[in-house]
């Protein structure tokens, strides 16, 4: 197959092209030099063109032969009737079975060079080589096939294909390439050249991090070796490399220059506004029509959280609840990076700018140097790895009594804030600015102020407050999966890193630690009650099991395993199920859970009672009428509240529904941990999904077993014992506060989504009730009346008689409505106004006339009716808060509003 065949001679007609025009003695074998000396052979100049004149040759060699047979045939070389005078011409070829393979594979491909050999690349072809085994494919698959099978036979072989494939190709006539093409070339060889100047610098700083790990382990004494051996056998990912929108260098984020994402930093109290009901409420345009704020979701954790510090140990009732309802911080990224040290360069030359700008250089406003977005702060990337290879972890084989015991340990371990480096400076710093970004009545909760209890339960509140806005942005469920709705765009691993940090500062007492409660069984449990003078603990069941995630992941040191994370799941599992037992036994009548019971105390010794909701639910009626839980004054309401006969069905739909807040933030922070892709599902198969993708269900689960919410159970101790210790606190409780604790009991947890009020249809209905209205402050008709499209209430536009501490009443307003984002409509100039911070725009009109036009001031006097596309886009930039980004024409308004 390597044999190059030089020459051939081909009988051809005499007046054939190819036929030699000297001498004829001179076409013997013995003298080829002579030929090639005299250039009597004719030859073409392309090997290409070459080729096909070969073939036509054969091809009229064969025809011609068949003329001799049968002359009567007319010949194309010869007249009519005659025999064609056939002579020998030489061809120079120059070709080899393996060679006319590659070229083949050039012609099938359309590509030149488009063959290489594919032991050059992979070690293992080049040292043991396989063919594959398979008989299908088109034309290049068979020709590759062919030439390797050749190259494994023969090391000659394989040294000359390479040699072949080494050579330059033939040269190609020019194409005419357009005007589009030339450019899409020009925009692939820069991106080509860009790529290659960072695989340089990445090359450049791996190099020097080689050098640097080899001097440091020259240095180590022995007893360091074993460990590096340990460290080297894990898996090997790549660092995260980030561009500095700034100076344009590319890198990791390093201790001393650490790499920030540019953020904005905003005060939120979108999740506040969250009722259970599906309809906004309506404006009010009568007297009788009123909006009251006790059904909304801020206003209903507030009463919880006054109720349990009434009762109970104030700091445990500060790791019992989330806040940021109201006053939550939010964190939105534009995607972009920046070295610390060049934004601050950057922040410096925007000080000294002397042109007009829209924002606070000395609030530390600024503008993202590449796309222009709004934003207040940076958010440090911590050095490590890519959350997408950081996610690798190799299965174990633990027990879940093993990693319990590591959970524990982890969380014992005290955290100590790092050396002082560039990095620890950032973390603190945009610590410092998360917390001052709202007002210090939405942060401090605890009745002793100033205490550190308060920064812990903020600290977890941020995390929990970005965690339910993507929700909510996400349409509050995870049906549609996919990656984050801003893909790239998302912060919060790097969020995680800065909250973690700081919690870990912050020591829970191991004997007041809820993982404790959760995993271990207490010899007396009459001691965890505490005395009368002393408040006693939240009883477990109590407890905001999403907040308790969300404290148990964030005490750990980072980054996370994945193993002790599904642990943790696990385990908080168990608690949120025997909550939604207890608050569905509470709900029914005195009938159903005499039924209960009785049912579930047959199937008492059955296999897997553990697993059955039907022998909880009866353990759990049976534990809790111990007290006065099942009182006959509280019973009443509850029938009220769902007069329907409870169905197997019934129930499982309602434990789904109790268990799915849980498992959708669950699913989310996984996601953003890990890296892992939230599958798509319909609604009715959410729950499932979601269990069998946290590692709560066993997949064959999901067809098999209509009634699945209590086959995710995974009890790290005995379920009856434990049970019976946690409604033993509820039972102590309840003997002296029925009510209350039937009411902490209940908890309400499916908030639909946030919404602005309905306005309706015609403008005059507004106008002809609201222009006239008086102020509840002062009791005047105000020059300038608005009314806040969040909660309808009516407000003094720039009206002094309301002023409060320098501050207009629309300004005031939108930092208790709205922590700092307010929405009004101008009853006399119907246009909309938004206040964000210190400053304000004009949003425009959700009013139009019959021609789809604005009327600004009312000049026109034209009947106005809503335009329910506007409304939705100002809707939506409220619930996404994007009115920064959005709108441009912002002014400050020195709370003259």
């Amino acid at each position: 197959m390597r044999h190059f065949i030089n020459y051939v001679r081909v009988r051809v007609p005499e007046t054939a092209p190819e036929v030699k025009r000297d001498s004829p003695a001179s076409t013997s074998s013995d003298n080829l030099g002579s030929l090639q000396n005299s250039g009597t052979a004719q030859v073409f100049s392309l090997v290409a063109e070459r080729r096909k004149k070969f073939q036509e040759i054969i091809n009229r060699s064969n025809s011609e032969a068949n003329q001799v047979v049968r002359p009567k045939t007319s010949s194309k070389w010869s007249a009519p009737g005659s025999a064609p005078q056939l002579t020998t011409a030489i061809l120079e070829i120059k070709e080899s079975i393996l060679s006319l393979l590659i070229k083949l594979h050039h012609k099938l491909s359309g590509k030149q060079n488009s063959y290489y050999p594919p032991w050059l690349d992979d070690i293992e072809i080049l040292i043991q080589p396989e063919i594959p085994k398979y008989s299908h494919g088109d034309g290049i698959t068979a020709v590759e096939r062919i030439l390797l099978k050749a190259a494994l036979q023969s090391r000659m072989n394989k040294r000359i294909i390479e040699e072949i494939c080494r050579k330059v190709t033939p040269p190609v006539p020019p194409k005419k390439i357009t005007a589009a093409e030339k450019k899409t070339l020009d925009k692939e060889e820069r991106r080509q050249k860009a790529r290659e100047r960072q695989q340089k610098l990445l090359a450049e700083f791996a190099s020097r991090q080689k050098s640097f790990m080899e001097t440091a382990m020259d240095v180590d004494s022995p007893e360091n070796d074993i460990p590096m051996e340990i460290t080297t056998a894990e898996p090997q990912v790549s660092e995260a490399v980030y561009d500095c929108v700034i100076c344009g260098q590319s890198g990791p984020s390093s201790e001393d220059r650490p790499t920030g994402l540019v953020v904005l930093l905003q005060a939120s109290s979108v999740l506040g506004q969250c009722r259970d009901n599906v309809e906004p409420k309506k404006l009010p345009i009568t007297e009788e029509e009123q909006i009251y704020p006790w059904d909304t979701c801020a206003a209903v954790h507030d009463v919880r959280l006054s109720l349990l510090q009434r009762y109970f140990k104030d700091s445990s009732c500060l790791l019992a609840v989330s806040i940021g309802w109201e006053g939550g911080v939010y964190v939105q990224t534009c995607g972009h990076t920046l070295h610390i040290d060049c934004h601050k360069s950057y922040m410096e030359s925007l000080r000294n700018d002397q042109v007009l700008q829209g924002f606070s250089v000395d609030k530390g406003e600024f503008t993202c140097p590449l796309c222009r977005q709004f934003a207040n702060s940076v958010l440090p990337c911590y050095p490590g790895s890519n959350v997408e290879n950081n996610l690798w972890q190799r299965p174990s084989n633990k027990s879940m009594q093993d990693l319990i015991k590591e959970v524990e340990e982890l969380q014992g371990r005290p955290g100590a804030f790092p050396s002082e480096t560039n990095l620890s400076k950032e973390m603190e710093s945009v610590m410092k600015d998360i917390k001052n970004t709202t007002q210090k009545k939405y942060r401090d909760y605890s009745k002793t102020p100033g205490s550190p209890d308060n920064d812990f339960l903020f600290m977890y509140s941020v995390a929990r407050t970005n965690l339910e806005l993507e929700l909510i942005h996400r349409g509050g469920n995870l049906c549609s999966g996919g990656a984050s709705t801003a893909g790239k765009r998302s912060c919060l691993n790097q969020l995680f890193h800065v909250l973690a940090l700081h919690m870990r500062l912050y020591s829970i007492d191991s004997e007041y630690n809820p993982w404790k409660k959760l995993t271990q069984l207490v010899e007396d449990m009459n001691s965890q009650l505490g005395n009368e003078e002393q408040q006693p603990e939240v009883p477990i069941l109590y407890h905001d099991v999403t907040s308790l995630l969300l404290i148990q992941i964030l005490m750990m040191p980072q980054p996370l395993h994945k193993e002790h994370f599904t642990c943790i799941v696990k385990v908080l599992f168990t608690l949120l199920y025997t909550q939604a037992l207890a608050a569905l036994s509470v709900k029914c009548s005195e009938e159903d859970r005499s039924a209960w019971k009785h049912m579930g105390a047959l199937k008492k010794n059955t296999c897997d009672a553990e697993k059955s909701y039907e022998v909880l639910l009866s353990f759990i009626i049976n534990e809790l009428s111990k007290g006065k839980l099942y009182h006959e004054e509280g019973t009443q309401e509850c029938v009220m509240i769902s007069p329907i006969a409870w169905s197997p069905e019934s129930m499982e739909k309602y434990l789904q529904d109790f268990c799915l807040p849980f498992l959708r933030i669950t699913s989310l922070l996984q996601h953003h941990l890990f890296g892992e892709d939230l599958p798509s599902c319909q609604e009715e198969e959410e729950f499932s999904v979601l269990a069998s993708c946290l590692g709560l269900l066993p997949t064959f689960y999901q067809t098999e077993h209509p009634f699945i919410s209590a086959s995710c159970l995974e009890w790290p101790v005995p379920p009856f014992d434990i049970i019976t210790q946690w409604c033993f606190e509820i039972k102590s409780f309840t003997e002296r506060h029925a009510e209350q604790g039937k009411a902490l009991l209940i908890q309400e947890s499916r908030w639909k989504l946030p919404h602005l009020l309905q306005l309706p249809e015609n403008y005059n209905t507004i106008f002809q009730y609201y222009h006239r209205k008086t102020c509840s402050v002062c009791t005047k008709v105000p020059k300038d009346p608005a009314v806040c499209l969040v909660c309808g209430t009516f407000v003094c536009l720039k009206g002094l008689c309301c002023k409060q501490q320098s501050y207009c009443e629309c300004v005031l307003h939108s930092q208790n409505c709205g922590a700092g984002t307010g929405i009004f409509l101008l009853i006399n100039a119907s246009v909309i106004i938004i206040i964000r911070g210190h400053r304000f725009c004009l949003w425009g009109s959700v009013y139009l006339d019959a021609h789809g036009e604005e009327d600004r001031d009312l000049r026109r006097g034209k009947p106005l009716y809503i335009c329910k596309e506007r409304y939705k886009v100002l809707e939506q930039q409220w619930i996404s808060h994007t009115f920064d980004h959005i709108n441009k024409r912002w002014g400050p308004h020195y709370n003259g509003l």
